[in-house]
């Protein structure tokens, strides 16, 4: 049968294809799941889960509920504590919800800013803002308010982006343990 051969070699072709696809996206989800640790307008640890759902969904690797479940069980307890931790630090240092909101207005104005250490400084003075400005809070309390806002927010920020490598870890171990079945 000549052409039972072709159809074969086709269907392994597809799913090579697929294979490559489903792990250049997935390793893209990684990519922006790191940024997004960073930015505050994307959710950093679900987007990297996405990234290992999509190599999961790769035809050569075998599909491990239980993994999948625990790193989504993981990246959804960040993404809530995400807005837990720097709540939490500044109401701990005497904070209000416009040093928060100031805190996170500041990272996107520091992110966009072309000043050093932007991304650093900008929360620290939207908290500052925030509390001397909407909260009428006086000087010495507005400071550690902001103070508190910012920890909370450096706090964040590391967990979010120490899950992301991590998850980014697990990736690219799943691609090495099945890199014959994949390339």
């Amino acid at each position: 049968m000549p052409g039972c051969n072709d159809s074969v070699n086709s269907a392994s072709d597809v799913f090579a294809m697929a294979d490559l696809l489903l792990v250049f996206f997935g390793f893209l989800l990684m990519l922006i799941g790191i940024a997004g640790s960073i930015l505050p307008v994307l959710p950093g640890t679900p987007i990297s889960w996405l990234g290992l759902v999509v190599l999961y969904l790769a035809p050569s690797i075998p599909f491990d509920w239980t993994f999948i479940i625990i790193t989504g069980v993981v990246a959804l307890t960040i993404y809530v504590l995400d807005y837990l931790i720097p709540a939490m630090g500044t109401k701990r240092f005497g904070g209000s919800r416009a040093g928060a909101w100031g805190t996170t207005i500041g990272l996107l104005v520091g992110i966009i800013a072309p000043i050093p250490f932007g991304i650093l400084i900008g929360p620290f003075v939207g908290a500052l803002v925030g509390e001397l400005l909407f909260n009428n809070t006086e000087g010495p309390q507005a400071f550690k308010a902001a103070v508190g806002s910012f920890i909370g927010f450096l706090a964040s920020t590391f967990l979010k982006f120490f899950a992301t490598l991590v998850y980014l870890g697990l990736f690219i171990y799943q691609v090495i343990v099945h890199w014959e079945q994949l390339f």
